[in-house]
């Protein structure tokens, strides 16, 4: 069986450089490793991810957008994740259920009971063995995003405070499973830091 990493954080933490990166890291060093994103890992996933980042005049109600983002979940562990997992691959995903919990949860208030069921539903009993949260102010994250807002982006800074403080709250709740990495520091610290905590941990 395969090892299952995940990278979590707010909008602009960096989290999907460093995944990037671990996993040229790994093809270069001939491990086999796959690197996949929430929503859109595959291709119908594409097209839900499409709709869910996307601007509409219409109303888009929490609940829809949970919905929508547990389809792309199942179909991504089913046609991703599981079968890789079980070709002893290192699977790389750019979020998975935490960031559903952080942001459907704690920034929009559905019931915790509601999303940690639909979570379990999706996963199939899917867990990461090691998550890395990268944190960071929402300010200074912010400034990174220079370039058009999708649809979350576009949420106030007090919806990404909650969000980033959600996070938090999962890291302390799990603290053997999710790391919290300083995304103030230089992308080669945050590199080299994961590097050796996966190295500790005899994942690599």
């Amino acid at each position: 069986m395969g090892v299952f990493i995940t990278f979590e954080g707010i909008e602009g933490s960096g989290k999907s450089t460093q995944a990037k990166r671990l996993y040229e890291y790994l093809t270069n060093i001939g491990i086999k490793a796959y690197l996949t994103r929430e929503p859109g890992g595959t291709s119908i996933g594409k097209k839900i991810r499409e709709i869910l980042l996307s601007h509409w005049e219409e109303n888009f109600p929490s609940i829809a957008e949970l919905l929508l983002y547990q389809a792309d979940r199942n179909i991504h562990v089913n046609n991703i994740i599981k079968p890789l997992l079980q070709q002893d691959y290192i699977v790389i995903s750019d979020r998975f259920y935490d960031s559903t919990t952080a942001y459907q949860h704690y920034a929009r208030g559905i019931d915790y009971s509601i999303v940690d069921y639909l979570n379990k539903l999706a996963t199939e009993g899917i867990k990461p063995h090691i998550t890395f949260l990268l944190d960071l102010p929402v300010q200074e994250a912010f400034k990174r995003l220079n370039r058009e807002k999708d649809r979350l982006e576009s949420e106030g800074l007090n919806f990404h405070q909650k969000v980033r403080e959600g996070f938090l709250k999962i890291a302390d709740m799990e603290k053997d499973r999710v790391i919290v990495l300083d995304g103030l520091k230089s992308p080669d610290e945050i590199f080299n830091q994961i590097l050796n905590i996966l190295k500790e941990r005899k994942i690599l």
